[in-house]
């Protein structure tokens, strides 16, 4: 296989399913003391995000702002913990047609705005080993 047309640029954030009464936020903010850089609703994801920020990489949790969320399902079906990992690259339209093309399921066929205005698009678990991959691209790269 050739070399793909985009490159990795590093691990953006791990995302962690949680529910009201996880520890996670404690656990983050207070305990580990890694900053808090923000809390977002994702309206038409129906999630609420506090995003800590490591310097080197970024933990998202992800609670549900509905029964119908994603996050909600996630939850009823395997409760808290890991739900994603996300992967910055530099260009998310090549990364996409790569991974379609090298038979990988894709969950968004085009990006789409996520938490701190980057544009994503998701891998389906089931050609991906089971892992829910995330890719995302920086407004400015």
């Amino acid at each position: 296989m050739s070399n793909p047309p985009f490159r990795i640029l590093g691990i953006e954030h791990v995302g962690i399913a949680i529910d009201e009464s996880d520890i996670s936020v404690t656990l983050f903010r207070n305990i580990l003391n890694i900053p808090n850089t923000g809390t977002e609703t994702i309206s038409d994801q129906k999630v609420i995000t506090d995003i800590f920020d490591t310097g080197q990489g970024k933990v998202e949790l992800l609670s549900a702002l509905e029964e119908s969320s994603p996050i909600s399902q996630f939850l009823e079906k395997r409760g808290p913990g890991m739900h994603h990992i996300a992967f910055r690259v530099d260009d998310i339209k090549a990364a996409l047609a790569y991974c379609s093309q090298s038979g990988i399921r894709l969950i968004d066929e085009v990006p789409r705005r996520g938490a701190e205005g980057l544009f994503i698009a998701f891998l389906h678990p089931k050609s991906t080993g089971g892992v829910l991959v995330e890719l995302c691209q920086h407004p400015q790269d």
